[in-house]
Order: C-alpha cells, then structure tokens, then sequence
C-alpha cells in the first residue's frame, strides 16, 4: 500500500477488513532490514538494548544504555545534521537500526502520518498518511494530534492516534507498509476536550494501550500480530494522559499508570489488577518510575502532587510533597528522585523518604522529560533552553546547556554517541519543526 488514508466511519469498512486481511495472510512475518538481527520479539527492552525502540527508552526509565554519551552543550558545534519535520507533533524520536520514526499531525490538510528519517544524515526515507480525516475538533493548545510516541518491537511499529472519537492502533512494517489497523475504543471527553497523549507500550507479545477519560476508560492488550484483543480492563471514568509502563519491580512483572486520583498496578498478561494506592490528583501526564521496591509518579490537576508508593501489593504511600510534575516524568537514580517541576526547579529527594537534598532555580516551563546520560541529566524547557547538570545527591552541579531552539516539547532520545531531538523554530514568524542530531 502506498498511502493508509483510514478514516474509518462506515463508507471504509471494506478498506478497514482488507487492510486487517494483510496480518491473516503473513505481512506480519516479514522483518525489517536493518533490524534483521533483533534475536526476540517476546522481549522487546532487551533486543533493543543499544537502541531506543519505545516511549521512555530500551528499559523504560529514560536511562540511556550504559557506554552512551550527549553532548553537554547544545550550540551549533554538536549539531551534527538538521532536517525539517512537516506538521507539528509531540512525540519522541524511536530510533531502530539506521532508521529514525515519528508521528505528525497537519491540522490543515487534516491528516495524521508516520515518517522515517535516516540516522546517518537526517533525509526523509518515506512518510506514510495513516488518517486523511478525522482529527478532533478541539484540544489543549499544548497537546498536539500526535503526542503519543511509536512503539517498534523489532519487527512492527505501532502507533497510536485520537481520531474520528476513538482510539486508532496501527500496526506497519519498518517500511511503512500496513499490516493492521483498528479502533481499539471509544474516546469522546465531554468536559476537559485537551486530546490524548498516552503512548503505547509492548510486553511478550502484546501491545498495551490505555484511555483515561470521563467516558469508558480502559487498558487494553492487543497480540502484536494480528491486532486480535487479549484483554480489556475497565478504568475510572476520569480524564488523565499518563502512558502505562512495564516494570519488574517487588518480584513481579508490573503495568503500571498513574491518573484518576490512584497509582495503580496490574498484571500485564491478563489486566487484572494487583494493587492500587489512593493518592496525587485526577490528572497525569507523566509516566510512573521506580526502583526496587517503590513507584513514583507527580501531577496535575486540579491538585498538586508528587508521590511514593510501596510496589508490593500493600497500597503504602511512603511519602508526598507539594510539587508538581505535570506533563513531565521523573528520573530514579542511585537512591535518589531527580525531577524539574511546573515551577522551573530541579529537585534532588531522597527515595526512601522523600527528604528534600537539593533544589536549583532552573526557569522556564517544562513538558519534555529529563533523560540521564551517564550520570548527567539533560532536560529542555519549552522556551527552547537546556540544562545539564549532574546526578549528584551532594548538590546541584551544571554541566553546561545553551539554547536549542525556541521551544521544546518533545523528550529527546540518545542512542550511543548521538542525541536525537524534535524541537521548533521561528522562521520569519512561522514555525517550524526540526529532527536534530546532537554529537
């Protein structure tokens, strides 16, 4: 297929069946080539280990793979190439052999589409339409119609986009060619219309999608192949954006998501639910971390929270604070919560009980995710300045930072020496989206 075009209402559903045909007959088999090598699909965090194939990196936590390095300056003397994005969209960059995946949305032409760039010099290798209609009418002015991130599971990308009152997952070959697609669910909020921002996330041979909303809220699990459901879990009926993460945590295998006034975990191969801890706010938007023992997760609205959770099944809130991580995630490292809040401050706490060690005024307001590298932590705010500054418990230390762009929604990327980034610039009053390689 050249182009998808789905818009699925009741004119396509002789498109839809034929385009759900290609998994029965095969499509799904076929590997990519420059992704020939991954040894297993069952466990897509470790055949990815030295790339960045999902939301959040290779092992969920925004951690890149040890023997990684990013520059700690950002100036035109690390840009090792640029090149334009068309549409505006949120998500981070996937990146899978020598290829680079993202979503855009044009609300203009009102489309929604994936697109490849090579990692060797940033060129456009294909951009596939995958809705040519359907985009909803109204949103949060700083969301996009392509927030959520592609997830790749060394065979498959899959993406998931709000579109036509639901909820759409496609799945394509590395090339761009479809393999299946369906609605995987009503979404239709009535009272916060802000859009939808959860990126998918993959386990064995599922992928899991969630939607918090003040209608029929779920978790869904989807075999990879086919598109064929496993299971289906209900949520509270509650508007939130956090995407649901796989952790092995308190010896178990955990989905983890934050939202509806709860941290709550379930068990990723049936959906059912091991445990729930009632605490922050109705609305997140940042993807829950943990170490060993506990979760942590921050929000949002209408309150402010930041919060840690006993992961063992005993619903224990260890500590709170007053802070708020909004659209923004957290970093665990070495004992310790890094976070830089709403309010433009980099928080150091201690883990086991949430004491306060450092915080520094960094300024500005912030959706793009902290990423450590090595032990330096990079983050961006959405005025286009970033900051790098030590994983260090003893005080704050800079590393260096400079401004990017003129603004930065999008959390970055880094695979081996090479940092990749989706970021915006102001080009004789118009914006425009940029790829960047960072060295």
């Amino acid at each position: 297929m050249n182009s998808l075009g789905l818009n699925f209402r009741s004119a396509d559903l002789n498109r839809r069946s034929a385009i759900q045909a290609t998994a029965a007959l095969g499509l799904g088999a076929c590997w990519s080539k420059t992704n020939a090598q991954a040894s297993s699909l069952d466990e897509p965090k470790g055949a990815s280990a030295h790339e960045w194939w999902t939301w959040r990196g290779p092992n969920g936590n925004n951690i890149a793979p040890a023997g990684s390095s990013a520059p700690t300056s950002y100036g035109a003397d690390h840009l090792f190439w640029e090149t334009r994005v068309p549409g505006r969209g949120h998500s981070s960059p996937v990146v899978a052999g020598n290829s680079i995946y993202l979503t855009t949305a044009d609300k203009v032409a009102g489309s929604q589409s994936v697109l490849a760039y090579s990692c060797d010099n940033g060129k456009p290798l294909w951009s596939q339409v995958i809705h040519n209609t359907g985009l909803p009418k109204e949103n949060h002015p700083k969301n996009t119609e392509a927030s959520p991130s592609l997830a790749f599971d060394g065979q498959r990308l899959f993406a998931a986009f709000y579109n036509s009152s639901a909820i759409w997952l496609t799945a394509m070959t590395a090339e761009g060619k479809a393999i299946w697609q369906k609605s995987v669910g009503k979404f239709d909020p009535q009272r916060f219309k802000y859009g939808y921002a959860a990126s998918p996330t993959l386990f064995k041979d599922l992928v899991i999608v969630a939607a918090d909303f003040d209608g029929d809220s779920f978790l869904a699990a989807f075999d990879r192949a086919t598109g064929t459901q496993v299971w289906r879990t209900k949520r509270a009926s509650a508007t939130s954006f956090s995407s649901p993460i796989i952790a092995d945590i308190a010896g178990r295998e955990q989905l983890l998501i934050s939202g509806g006034e709860c941290i709550t975990s379930y068990d990723p191969n049936d959906g059912k639910q091991f445990w729930s801890a009632k605490c922050l706010t109705m609305a997140t938007c940042g993807t829950i971390v943990w170490d060993k023992e506990c979760v942590y997760a921050s929000g949002g609205y209408p309150k402010a929270e930041t919060a840690c959770v006993r992961a063992d099944g005993s619903g224990t809130v260890v500590w709170t604070n007053k802070q708020k991580c909004y659209e923004q995630s957290m970093l665990v490292y070495d004992g310790h919560v890094y976070a830089v809040t709403d309010a433009g401050i980099a928080h150091c706490w201690r883990a086991k009980d949430g004491e306060t060690v450092w915080r520094e005024r960094l300024g500005g307001d912030y959706s793009c995710s902290p990423v450590l590298v090595g032990e330096t932590i990079h983050v961006f705010n959405e005025q286009g300045q970033g900051f790098a500054f030590k994983a260090n418990p003893k005080g704050y230390e800079s590393m260096g930072g400079g401004k990017i762009a003129d603004d930065v929604f999008a959390t970055p990327s880094v695979v081996g020496n090479t940092m990749f980034m989706r970021l915006a610039k102001n080009l004789s009053g118009v914006r425009q989206e940029f790829l960047v390689a960072l060295r």
